[in-house]
């Protein structure tokens, strides 16, 4: 039996204690789940995702840390990680991670062919995301694509067909879902780029590449820019394609004056201000979902 110290290591590796990790995959996923269904979509699929967000966030931070371990001794925020300090071996780090990873595709296999195979991109993705960045010059767009896939998936979990053939996933993800994607990418840019601004000293010296010192003296104007696009890229669609009403425009209103605070915030770059306004972010997506879930109330 694992020791409680044993189950404080674990818990410290997946972030328990911190859940604006998985809150941030949580709410664009739900709102394309109740986008997709037109409604509530119901429990199955609403425990489906949940539980898989949480758990491929957790499977996220073990390879995260494993692949990072020489990186984050030099950070001060990351220098305590278990996997960084040697408390938790790298195996059996690793061993955790894919445990999480394959209690998350049981879920899938729990709802249809398209979106299994669409599983199988999102791994790969997320498991690459923590390499990323030894060799792109803006990293967190990979980031954004991991972090926003649950979109597509919930919809070929609503709308997808009993049909094995690769092709049923383009029958079951409509082009607005992939829109939906892209314009949520601009959203992690934003929020990932302020939390790469807390470390930016110490990735200038460990060689790490981020966003925040790719933009430079820009990195503000281009959060900020991230932002609008994504507001526009969401109100777009939500109020064109899918239909939606005031209640979703109010949102978008609310939305949009919390990331005003946050150009507040990150306004003198300082760590303190650019990690508040980063933890905060999931503020921003449970506006966005709140909105859907007024317009599509039944």
């Amino acid at each position: 039996m694992l020791s409680f110290s044993r189950w404080r290591l674990y818990l410290d590796l997946i972030r328990w204690n911190r859940p604006a990790g998985w809150l941030l995959l949580l709410w664009p996923t739900l709102s394309a789940l109740w986008l997709a269904a037109d409604g509530f979509p119901g429990w199955h699929l609403l425990a489906v995702f949940v539980g898989g967000t949480v758990l491929m966030r957790s499977a996220g931070c073990c390879v995260n840390d494993v692949a990072d371990r020489e990186f984050d001794r030099h950070v001060a925020r990351t220098a305590q990680r278990p996997v960084t300090t040697g408390a938790l071996p790298v195996k059996e780090a690793l061993a955790l991670g894919g445990l999480l990873a394959f209690g998350a595709f049981l879920l899938v296999l729990t709802t249809n062919p398209p979106t299994i195979w669409l599983s199988v991109p999102a791994l790969a993705i997320a498991i690459a995301y923590p390499f990323a960045k030894r060799v792109l010059a803006m990293p967190q767009a990979v980031l954004g694509v991991a972090f926003s896939f649950g979109i597509p998936m919930a919809f070929s979990a609503v709308l997808g067909a009993n049909d094995w053939r690769p092709a049923a996933v383009a029958d079951a993800v409509p082009w607005a879902a992939w829109g939906l994607l892209l314009a949520n990418l601009f959203w992690v840019l934003a929020y990932d780029t302020e939390y790469a601004m807390v470390d930016r000293e110490d990735d200038l010296k460990i060689g790490i590449k981020t966003s925040a010192i790719t933009l430079g003296r820009f990195d503000v104007a281009g959060v900020m820019v991230f932002y609008a696009l994504f507001l526009l890229g969401w109100g777009a669609l939500g109020l064109g394609f899918f239909g939606l009403g005031r209640g979703f425009g109010a949102a978008l209103a609310v939305a949009a004056g919390q990331v005003l605070w946050h150009g507040r915030l990150i306004a003198e770059r300082s760590r303190e201000g650019c990690f508040r306004a980063f933890r905060l972010n999931h503020w921003v997506g449970a506006t966005l979902f709140a909105g859907v879930l007024i317009d599509l109330w039944r």
